[in-house]
């Protein structure tokens, strides 16, 4: 392909002469010369993007000249090289040129061989920068198209996350009302039919999608009353605000406003909406609806005081497959399709959305859309209401009034934001543990250190804090770091599955899992919580384990030893004092202790005493009676008694 030249020259003949003798180069392809009388209208040509490789211009020339040419140049069309070819050769010209940004100078009379090689020469440089620009193009592209796959597969991994959770509660439920129809039956179906519809919901969503972005989407338009839409949303979202104690208001300027809307794409903008709000709204938030009318533009907006979303998210919240974040390094939950899907339902009628947020103090979406009266279909409000209100809520997550601890089966703590896998499993485990229950990670920590249950099964995508930054929390805080943890999530890639194990999680599960796989997963951990209690139980302070023991030992029941140790001489000593000590209620600590040694605090305390008295009887001459108060017992009978239940043998045969 023939180099494009632009020939810049106010001498008629100079067109002609660089013709003539660049006739060979020209006939051979090689060559394609434009010409231009002054600066001015060189820029033009360039300007209107004729694709030009080098030029070649005279300095001295009417209207603009080719020094402030070249400045012009230099300033738009950054990479194009220029050579001033000119009878003004004086060094001054040439260092101002070359300031300018010529890439060289020929001066008048032209040598034309010495031109062709001049040209020849600019035009390697040009393409080194072309094969140069093609490669950073190549790399932007790949970079790009990195990105896009990275979204991608992203995407697939959240709608993957977002098809598991319905497919757990289906498939596990259907198989909880074979086993027991009289207890799950009906609630059973209800799940499954919530389930189902959710399941739908996604699919429609990305199939709506799809024909949105083939231009394939049709717009219903009837005319009617759309502030029945927002009552209806109002109605069916309050249960759902009430169970989680926010309170959920409705603005509007206006009793009945009459114009043209499609009343199932609204619906879907609106509850997307509004169920991410309620979702991410804490407990005591609000959460409003808020509708007014100014000349033809009706304006929506749904207004939260949750979390907020980072300022670098914002621009990027509509796009497809984008996730947001907190500002805390946590990835909320979703597929990234949402919001995307709201602002191209919106767009299709005409519309626009925009969004506000503030870190620790909430944000607002605000759409807009044109008032018209054209649609000569009237609005069908018992229809509007039933599309409103066809899917069934889902129930609370069940709630335990009180913790009695000293039961027969194992304290097993449950954080599921989603009332349904948390119904799920109740149904699995409510025959073999007593269940307690927190909605996400944040109140998960608070019930954990509360309560310190026996085991514990957590979600990992949830709001607040994530199953993730729980297990991290959990496992560096001694008083919790004992307790086993089972990270049950739909976000089954190995990526996932590392970061929980490496957070300190001890199993972890895909959803959907088999009810089987859990029971047995949860019967394993407790049988090795029970090998470590015959270890504690067993743990002697013999001097001769001492370097073992310092070691091997877990940090609290080493601190814990060593607290009694020091106060052992202290016969009032006892639990009250080892929580002071310790910085532990004594449920706490009593929790801790059982999970640990299988004994409670006064046994265990008193187990580290007799160990201590077991030394002294093999390493000193004091008598027994010295010994027992040395320990911190006051009655050296007593100290006999229970020595011989500890040991097996009276004190006196422990010496012989």
């Amino acid at each position: 392909m023939a180099a494009q030249i632009l020939v810049i020259d106010d001498e008629p003949q100079f067109e002609r002469l660089v013709l003539q003798r660049m006739r060979r180069p020209i006939r051979e392809g090689l060559y394609e010369f434009r010409f231009a009388t002054d600066g001015i209208e060189a820029l033009e040509l360039l300007r209107q993007g004729t694709e030009i490789d080098m030029v070649l211009t005279d300095i001295n020339m009417p209207r603009m000249d080719g020094l402030t040419l070249l400045g012009e140049i230099r300033k738009d069309f950054p990479v194009l090289k220029t050579v001033v070819v000119s009878a003004y050769g004086d060094m001054k010209n040439i260092r101002t040129a070359m300031n300018l940004g010529a890439f060289d100078f020929l001066t008048k009379p032209i040598d034309f061989n010495d031109l062709k090689i001049t040209i020849d020469k600019t035009l390697q440089e040009v393409k080194l920068i072309q094969q140069a620009e093609a490669a950073k193009a190549l790399v932007e592209k790949n970079k790009r198209l990195e990105e896009l796959d990275q979204l991608k597969t992203k995407f697939f991994t959240n709608i993957s996350h977002e098809f598991r959770t319905p497919l757990t509660v289906i498939s596990g439920m259907s198989k909880q009302i074979e086993e027991k129809p009289e207890r799950w039956f009906s609630k059973g179906l209800q799940m499954i039919q919530h389930n189902t519809q959710d399941l739908l919901d996604l699919v429609n969503q990305i199939l709506d999608l799809s024909r949105l972005e083939a231009g394939k989407m049709p717009l219903k338009l009837s005319q009617g009353n759309v502030l029945l839409l927002m009552s209806y949303l109002h109605e069916y979202f309050t249960p759902v605000a009430d169970a989680k104690n926010i309170q959920l208001h409705s603005l509007m300027d206006e009793q009945e406003l009459i114009m043209d809307f499609d009343g199932e794409k609204l619906h879907r903008i609106l509850s997307n909406l509004l169920g991410n709000a309620l979702k991410f709204t804490p407990e005591n938030g609000h959460v409003y609806l808020i509708v007014n009318t100014q000349q033809h533009q009706l304006t929506i907006q749904v207004k939260d005081t949750g979390p907020g979303i980072s300022e670098e998210a914002i621009p990027h919240l509509f796009d497809r497959f984008f996730q947001a974040s907190n500002g805390a390094d946590q990835q909320l939950p979703g597929s990234g399709i949402g919001l995307s899907l709201v602002k191209e339902l919106t767009e299709l009628m005409d519309g626009s959305i925009s969004v506000s947020s503030q870190l620790g103090k909430g944000t607002t979406f605000t759409i807009q859309l044109p008032i018209q009266r054209e649609s000569p279909i009237p609005i069908d409000a018992e229809k509007l209401k039933e599309e409103v209100f066809k899917s069934s809520l889902p129930e609370d997550l069940p709630y335990t009034e009180a913790v009695e601890i000293d039961t027969n089966h194992p304290l097993l703590l449950i954080v599921e934001d989603n009332p349904d896998i948390a119904s799920y499993l109740t149904s699995c485990l409510e025959d073999q543990y007593q269940l307690i229950f927190a909605q996400d990670g944040a109140e998960g920590i608070e019930k954990a250190i509360e309560h310190i249950p026996d085991l514990m099964i957590s979600d990992v995508m949830m709001p607040k804090k994530d199953g993730f930054e729980l297990c991290e929390v959990l496992k560096n805080d001694e008083r919790t770091n004992h307790i086993p943890i089972v990270l049950l999530t739909a976000k089954a890639d190995v990526a996932s599955r590392v970061s929980g194990l490496s957070k300190g999680a001890d199993a972890y599960l895909a959803k959907p899992f088999e009810k089987e796989e859990l029971l047995v997963r949860l019967k394993m951990l407790f049988e090795l919580r029970h090998k470590l209690q015959l270890r504690y139980s067993g743990q002697t302070s013999d001097q001769a384990t001492e370097v073992q023991i310092e070691t091997t030992e877990d940090p609290f029941m080493l601190k814990l030893r060593r607290t009694v140790i020091d106060n052992i001489e202290d016969e009032g000593f006892g639990t009250a004092e080892l929580c002071r000590a310790l910085g532990m209620s004594r449920t706490q600590l009593y929790r801790k202790i059982k999970a640990l040694s299988g004994k409670s605090t006064s046994n265990f305390v008193r187990s580290i005493r007799l160990h201590k008295a077991k030394e002294l009887l093999v390493s000193s001459r004091l008598n027994i009676s010295q010994i027992a108060y040395e320990v911190g017992f006051r009655d050296p009978k007593y100290f006999s008694r229970t020595y011989t239940r500890e040991f097996g043998k009276s004190p006196k045969a422990e010496r012989q």
